[in-house]
C-alpha cells in the first residue's frame, strides 16, 4: 500500500488492529455459541465479552513480540488474550484451526472493502449522468481506429461509460455475495471438534453466508472471482481515463482534466497542461489486474489446504482494494470537474470538409438504384480527394460536380444527406435504455 494513492476508510480495513478485533469476534461468538451447546461453560463467554465491553486497546506490537517466539499469528493472538482475559479464555478456540479465524476474516475484510467499492462506483455513476445529461446533445465526431467516422454526441459517450460501470457494479455486488462466507469447520473441514451451529451463529453475526463445504479452508475459486471484478473494473477505469487522455490531445482538445490555479503542467515547459491524473489511473488499473493472475493461481491448492495463498492475499487483498478505492474517487473528481469544448468538437466534425456524411451518400445512391460497389466507388473518388487535400475541399461540391452522381441524385436531394441532425434523432431512445 503506498499512502499517496490510499484514503483511510479503506486503509483502516487493513490495518492489523482491525484485523485483530475482528479476529476476537470470531472466537468470541464461537465460545458463545459453544457455551450454548453446553460445549464449554456460559463464563468463558461471559468473562471474552465483559473484557471487550471495557473497549479495550490491542497491542500490536505486544503480540507481534510473542509471534516473534511462537512463529504462529493466531497463537500469538490467543495467547495475548488469555494474558488480559485470565484462565477463562483458555475456552476460546474449541474444535477450531486458525484458517476459521484468519479465512472468514479474508471474508469479512473484502466484503466491507465491497461495500466501500460500491459507494465509490455510486459516486462515479451519479458524476457520469450528470455530465452525460449536460452533454446529451453536444455533436462530436465519434471514432473508430483513431480516426473520424461519423457524429456522435458527447453525452452518449459518457452514456456508454455510464453503463459500462454499471454493469461493473452488478459484478462487485456478485462478488461480494461469492465473498462473504463463513468457514467454523475445524481441520480438514469436517467439523469433527466443532459443531456446525457454531460456524451458522458465527456467520450470522458477521453477516456472512456458511460455506458449504470448506476442505480446511475458503475455496480459492472465491477470491480469483473477486479479484478478477475488480480487476475488470479497473480496466473500466482505464478505459474512460484512456478516452479522456486522447481527447486532451493538442490536435484534438475536445476536452481536458482540470487545472487548477497555480497548478503547473512541466518543471522545463511552462506552457503545458497535462492529462496527469487519467495518466494515473492508467497506472493504478495495472496494479490492480496485477492481483488476478495471482489470485487464479491461488485456486490450486495442496490436498485440503496449505498456505501457498497466504502471503499472496497478504499483498493482493489490501493493496487491490485500496489501490481501486483510490481510483475511483480520484476518476469521479475527473469527470466532476472535466472541461469540455463544444467548439472545438464542431471545428473537429467539420474538419474533414464533410467526409462524415459519406455512408448516407452511399445509401442514398444503393436507393436510387445503382448496385452498392458503384455507390461505394462513386462517394470513395470524391471522399479521396477531400483526404487528400486534408479537409480543404469539399466532399458535397465534389459530388454535386460529379456527374454520375447527380444522374442518380438531385443537389437538394445531396444537400440532405449532409444534415447532422440526422444522425442524432435516436440519443433519447438510448438514454432511455441506459438511464431508465
Amino acid at each position: 500500500m503506498v499512502p499517496r494513492y490510499a484514503r483511510p476508510a479503506m486503509t483502516a480495513l487493513w490495518e492489523p488492529e482491525a484485523k485483530y478485533r475482528i479476529w476476537f469476534e470470531i472466537e468470541a461468538h464461537a465460545t458463545q455459541k459453544l457455551a450454548d451447546l453446553g460445549v464449554v461453560p456460559q463464563s468463558a463467554a461471559k468473562a471474552l465479552w465483559d473484557w471487550w465491553a471495557t473497549d479495550p486497546k490491542i497491542d500490536v506490537e505486544a503480540i507481534d513480540a510473542i509471534e516473534a517466539v511462537t512463529k504462529h499469528d493466531v497463537i500469538a493472538f490467543l495467547d495475548w488474550v488469555a494474558q488480559q482475559v485470565g484462565e477463562e479464555a483458555r475456552f476460546m478456540h474449541q474444535g477450531m484451526t486458525s484458517s476459521d479465524v484468519l479465512d472468514t476474516t479474508l471474508s469479512v475484510q473484502l466484503a466491507r472493502a465491497s461495500d466501500l467499492l460500491l459507494a465509490d462506483l455510486d459516486a462515479l455513476l451519479a458524476a457520469i449522468r450528470t455530465r452525460a445529461e449536460e452533454h446529451k446533445y453536444t455533436p462530436t465526431i465519434g471514432r473508430s481506429h483513431g480516426i473520424h467516422a461519423e457524429p456522435v454526441t458527447f453525452g452518449l459517450k459518457l452514456a456508454q461509460a455510464y453503463a459500462e460501470f454499471d454493469r461493473c457494479r452488478a459484478r462487485l455486488v456478485a462478488a461480494r455475495a461469492e465473498i462473504a462466507t463463513c468457514a467454523i469447520s475445524g481441520a480438514v473441514g469436517t467439523f469433527a471438534n466443532v459443531d456446525p451451529q457454531v460456524e451458522e451463529y458465527v456467520a450470522d453475526q458477521l453477516g456472512l453466508a456458511v460455506e458449504p463445504v470448506s476442505t480446511q479452508v475458503i475455496p480459492r475459486d472465491r477470491h480469483a472471482m473477486y479479484f478478477a471484478t475488480l480487476g475488470v473494473i479497473a480496466s473500466s477505469i482505464e478505459r474512460l481515463a484512456t478516452e479522456i487522455r486522447h481527447l486532451q490531445r493538442t490536435e484534438v482538445l475536445e476536452a481536458e482534466e482540470y487545472f487548477s490555479p497555480g497548478q503547473k503542467g512541466s518543471s522545463a515547459m511552462p506552457h503545458k497542461r497535462n492529462p496527469i491524473l487519467t495518466e494515473n489511473l492508467t497506472g493504478l488499473a495495472r496494479v490492480v489486474r496485477s492481483a488476478v493472475t495471482p489470485a487464479l493461481e491461488n485456486v490450486a491448492l495442496w490436498h485440503e489446504r496449505d498456505i501457498s495463498h497466504s502471503s499472496v492475499e497478504r499483498y493482493i487483498g489490501p493493496d487491490a482494494t485500496i489501490t481501486l478505492d483510490f481510483a475511483l474517487a480520484r476518476l469521479t473528481g475527473v469527470v466532476d470537474k472535466l472541461l469540455v469544448y463544444p467548439v472545438r468538437m464542431e471545428k473537429n466534425l467539420n474538419r474533414m470538409g464533410g467526409l462524415i456524411h459519406s455512408q448516407r451518400v452511399l445509401l442514398a445512391l444503393t436507393q436510387a438504384g445503382l448496385t452498392r460497389d458503384d455507390a461505394y466507388r462513386l462517394v470513395q473518388r470524391n471522399a479521396m480527394k477531400v483526404w487528400e487535400s486534408d479537409g480543404a475541399l469539399s466532399l458535397l461540391d465534389l459530388l454535386k460536380a460529379d456527374a454520375d452522381v447527380t444522374a442518380a441524385l438531385t443537389p437538394a436531394q445531396l444537400e440532405d444527406k449532409f444534415d447532422l441532425g440526422y444522425h442524432f434523432k435516436h440519443i433519447d431512445t438510448i438514454f432511455a435504455r441506459v438511464f431508465g
